[in-house]
């Protein structure tokens, strides 16, 4: 599929109340239940149908589903029942746990909730069997419509369900976020962190347990401060230990969520402790501290209520962080955006938000192993002017996001694998070219590239002015991007796409020469062989002169230029308007085209006759044409064959069409200038 580039200017973070209706109707949540109370109907989503096209897109239901409604399910169905809380979510038959572990850690904190699902709506009197949820993607918040209909076996919600059988949200919100990625299959297999962006518009920070930093208890417990959305797994060896039950009841390959961290006081000492829990609603941890072990005898009745310590089994327990730090593998953090925060919250991130895409043949320049391509790639400048407080460094996160993968997963996409690099600024404006990271190793770069949705990373940095290279692993890989970066201390980020300039000499005017050159002579005799005594020749006679004169040229392996590209040349620089050209118009264009054959051989590389479309930015901006990467694309996806080579015919007339839109545009500067004169006259 074409990627063409989106604006990847920097922009605010958007807000959840603006959010953008998606029905296809264009109708919002409101309109739509209005006109099913006016008609006395219920709703009926058309845009995710209850069938199985809805449920699986590779598979058909391995047993015979049934859609119902939450009032055909139970006799008196609530939206909430007693508030939203952890214990509502409990996992069905789909392998979303990683869906299920954000929304508990999402009941943690009231705002964040209340956004993301509306608490206004319920079973009553103006029931329409229409709800309505709200998402964050890519610094857009989607405000997503569904039926109540849900799947069911047997007259039991098949997925995500509440403990208690009355009350609904939680599995009418795995709906709507099922919508929003295409199916419900589409939900199967993710990080925790994905969903917790979704939910808060947030920015995912990922830590390896075994080798965390020494104050990792204390990032933790400024985290959960923070109300920051905090998830934890263990790894598997194989797809065998999937979900395997470990001696002490953790389940392996699971999503957990990080509910709380406390010190509390045992036998004189105090003991930290972390509050895990797991998205099933049961299945515990079985050793110290586990809901029923002799630890909780020795601790006052005061500090277990202080800990909402209770011995059910609900699926979240207490264990000692020690005993975390050696059983669990995986912490995903997810910090919150400003607005999503309380305003008497002592920390705040300051946020940047840039759009891109990579293009193939033309911004989809790969990782640095690929040098030739690699400076293709969009280049976002960071300047880092304000230190930490008390500190000579500044931090910020750099999250890059590959947008739309998993709705796209129907169609046999993949999360490509990516990643990037970070470089001190050479001080100078511009997109940065070849020689530049040829010589110039990065200052920091993301840990790993790797095929999740998104790679972020926490820096350190000295104050100053860095480039920041967002890429896939691989060139020629095309995909949208959304670059955030989340900064301590107010940071300033541009793209380095450059503005639309041209460069042109005077244009040469047909001048009689007082001695003619000998290659003149030679064009001179050939324009009388072929045109006779007028000396006009017209696009084909053209095209036989320039295939004639090429083909005696030295060190060109151009194909035969086509009859277009004659006419073309003619467009250009007939300048009295019979549509051929005289011979003192063609000793002109004849002037720049050895200037734009000069060009070509300077970027064909190899020799082969051929140009890579990479490098067509270098080649335009030495003809006097600089594009940004919008004009830069399409001109690729214009000129560029499927192995992203570009002949020198094509070469040829995009310079044509360049110069002719330059004339355009200079002409009407000039008349713009002569009308704003005029006005100014009078």
């Amino acid at each position: 599929m074409p990627y063409l580039y989106q604006d990847s200017k920097p922009r605010p973070c958007a807000l959840p109340g603006a959010a953008r209706p998606t029905h296809s109707s264009g109708k919002g949540y409101e309109e739509l239940k209005q006109d099913c109370l006016r008609r006395g109907v219920l709703f009926e989503d058309s845009d995710f149908p209850a069938c199985n096209s809805s449920l699986f897109f590779s598979e058909n239901p391995p047993i015979p589903f049934v859609w119902k409604r939450p009032g055909d399910i139970v006799k008196d169905p609530k939206f909430i029942l007693g508030g939203a809380t952890r214990t509502d979510i409990c996992q069905g038959d789909l392998g979303d746990c990683w869906l299920l572990a954000a929304i508990a850690s999402l009941t943690l904190n009231e705002k964040t909730l209340a956004r993301v699902v509306p608490l206004d709506q319920k079973f009553g009197p103006d029931y329409a069997g229409i709800f309505h949820f709200q998402f964050w993607q890519h610094n857009e918040w989607l405000d997503v419509v569904i039926d109540d209909r849900l799947p069911t076996f047997k007259g039991r919600l098949v997925f995500l369900h509440s403990a208690d059988l009355n009350e609904f949200w939680s599995a009418l919100l795995e709906k709507a976020y099922a919508k929003l990625n295409g199916s419900y299959e589409a939900l199967k297999g993710g990080s925790t962190i994905e969903a917790m962006e979704d939910f808060t518009g947030g920015i995912g920070e990922m830590y390896d347990v075994k080798a965390a930093p020494d104050n990792f208890y204390e990032i933790l417990e400024k985290a959960l401060k923070r109300c920051s959305m905090v998830g934890c797994s263990i790894d598997t060896s194989s797809a065998a230990e999937s979900e395997a039950r470990t001696p002490f009841g953790l389940i392996k390959g699971h999503a957990y969520s990080v509910t709380g961290i406390e010190e509390v006081s045992y036998r004189g000492r105090q003991v930290r402790l972390i509050r895990i829990r797991n998205p099933w609603g049961q299945v515990e941890w079985n050793g110290p501290w586990s809901d029923n072990s002799p630890e909780w005898r020795s601790v006052s009745p005061s500090e277990q209520r202080r800990l909402s310590q209770a011995a059910q089994d609900d699926g979240e327990f207490w264990m000692k962080f020690e005993d975390f730090k050696v059983h669990f593998d995986k912490v995903e953090i997810c910090n919150l955006t400003p607005d999503a925060l309380e305003d008497n919250t002592a920390h705040k991130w300051e946020v940047s938000i840039h759009q891109g895409s990579w293009v193939r043949g033309a911004t989809a320049g790969g990782c640095r192993n690929f040098l030739e391509t690699f400076w293709t790639n969009p280049q976002i400048k960071l300047h880092l002017t304000e230190k930490d407080d008390g500190e000579d460094d500044c931090t910020f996160i750099a999250a890059l996001m590959q947008k739309g993968r998993r709705k796209l997963k129907k169609l046999g996409a993949e999360m490509l694998t990516i990643g990037y690099s970070i470089y001190e600024s050479p001080g100078r404006d511009g997109h940065l070219g070849k020689d530049f990271f040829r010589y110039h190793p990065s200052k920091a770069r993301s840990k790993t590239y790797i095929n999740l949705r998104e790679v972020s990373n926490r820096f350190k940095l000295p104050p100053g002015d860095y480039v920041l290279i967002p890429t896939t692993f691989e060139p020629h890989q095309e995909a949208d991007f959304c670059l955030r970066i989340f900064s301590e201390k107010k940071a300033i980020t541009e793209d380095l796409d450059e503005n639309v300039a041209i460069d042109l000499p005077e244009p040469l005017h047909p001048t009689p020469s007082p001695q003619e050159t000998e290659e003149e002579k030679q064009f001179r005799a050939l324009f009388e062989q072929i045109s006779g005594k007028d000396m006009e020749i017209s696009a084909e006679e053209l095209e036989y002169v320039l295939n004639a004169v090429l083909k005696k040229t030295k060190n060109i392996k151009f194909k035969n230029l086509s009859l277009i590209s004659c006419r073309n040349i003619i467009s250009l620089m007939d300048t009295s308007g019979n549509g051929k050209l005289e011979f003192s118009e063609f000793k002109v264009f004849w002037e720049k085209m050895k200037k734009w054959i000069s060009i070509f051989l300077q970027f064909d590389f190899d020799k082969s006759g051929s140009m890579s479309s990479y490098e067509l930015r270098g080649a335009l901006k030495a003809a006097g044409y600089q594009l940004n990467n919008y004009l830069l694309q399409l001109i690729v996806l214009r000129y560029s064959d499927e192995q992203f080579q570009i002949e020198f015919d094509d070469f040829l007339n995009c310079l044509i069409r360049l110069e002719n839109a330059s004339r355009v545009f200079q002409a009407l500067s000039v008349k713009n200038k002569e009308f704003i004169n005029l006005n100014i006259g009078e």
